[in-house]
């Protein structure tokens, strides 16, 4: 990849003076994603420390080898332990969990009740809402692959990704790079961040949820101007503001996603597409990413693959915050509120 796209980028850490207006310093990408790792896992740690008396919660399990009960205990418990309790097949090919046969849940998010509960796999009969869970996984994956893929000198700085929407045929995710105003990448510079991807998906790293308060989450992404923006949105309905973390990586979803990275198996992206905003617009030009990916186990040839890879260079349609002419009929794409 060229100079420009190499190694970790710069952000800007804001905090606010009495006029309410952001002073800004730098500090690194690293810097910022370490801050944000660390205040995830303190308030993990603190929401576990205040649950206090442990309770128990029957869990009935449904599906393959044979129906049964688990004793698991509440606000500790996931689908992914109960999984274990099952066996190695079944915590691997797991994307997503069904409680009471309606609500959909992450897989390493604890149990709050009783429940009934069914593991769902990438093969069941109705895979709508789990290829959705991964198409959404996928786009939060991009974003972590692309803030780490340029150099000091250039700001990354993430925007958002819509809804997921398999019928467009690539997942993406909307990111401003303001010193870089009219950068068209290289196939090679595409080459390396696929293979970001791909490294990062190897490491076979679960794929934790956190619900943080507004304030929590603001400060969590004070560096960022964008997300700092749409949270108060986001933690309107109930306060709170869904975080996952991927690595060291934390970023903002309404979930759910899958389990693991280890169940992303193929995986390309392929194009970035330059989105300009109207005169108006607070945030001139929006770069979007794209990319194609396969659960692990569903195998295409290389020429099969291809065809995909072809269709996923095309610029994606969904709504844009900031492009007049993305597709605004479509509605399974999600507003920027509501998030990916």
């Amino acid at each position: 990849m060229k100079q420009r796209a190499l190694s970790l980028s710069k952000t800007l850490l804001l905090s606010h003076n009495s006029k309410g207006l952001p002073a800004i310093r730098c500090i690194s990408t690293k810097e910022a994603i370490d801050r944000r790792h660390h205040l995830f896992d303190l308030e993990k740690k603190r929401q576990l420390e205040n649950i206090g008396r442990i309770e128990k919660i029957e869990v009935n399990y449904k599906g393959v080898p044979n129906d049964c009960t688990l004793i698991m205990n509440k606000d500790i418990s996931t689908p992914y332990d109960c999984a274990r309790h099952l066996g190695e097949w079944h915590t691997e090919s797991s994307a997503l969990a069904l409680l009471d046969g309606t609500v959909y849940w992450d897989m390493h998010r604890p149990l709050t009740e009783n429940c009934t509960l069914e593991l769902q796999r990438f093969n069941i009969a109705e895979p709508q809402q789990v290829n959705k869970a991964f198409w959404r996984t996928c786009s939060l994956v991009l974003g972590a692959c692309a803030t780490v893929a340029f150099k000091d000198s250039v700001p990354v700085h993430l925007h958002s990704f819509p809804g997921p929407d398999i019928r467009s045929g690539s997942f993406i995710y909307d990111i401003d790079l303001p010193t870089l105003p009219d950068w068209k990448p290289t196939p090679q510079e595409l080459h390396t961040l696929s293979a970001e991807y791909v490294q990062l998906c190897r490491k076979q790293l679960p794929i934790e949820r956190l619900d943080v308060s507004q304030e929590l989450a603001l400060e969590m992404f004070v560096d960022n101007q964008h997300k700092a923006k749409q949270i108060p949105s986001i933690a309107k309905a109930t306060g709170k503001v869904s975080l996952y973390k991927v690595d060291k990586f934390v970023d903002i979803s309404k979930g759910p996603l899958i389990s693991n990275t280890a169940q992303i198996g193929r995986v390309a992206v392929t194009s970035v597409h330059a989105l300009t905003g109207s005169p108006d617009s607070e945030v001139k030009k929006l770069y979007r990413f794209q990319g194609v990916a396969l659960p692990t186990g569903v195998i295409l040839n290389h020429f099969a693959f291809s065809i995909l890879t072809e269709r996923a260079k095309k610029l994606n349609s969904a709504r844009s915050p900031i492009n007049p002419f993305a597709d605004q009929s479509n509605p399974a794409h999600e507003s920027i509120a509501a998030r990916a």
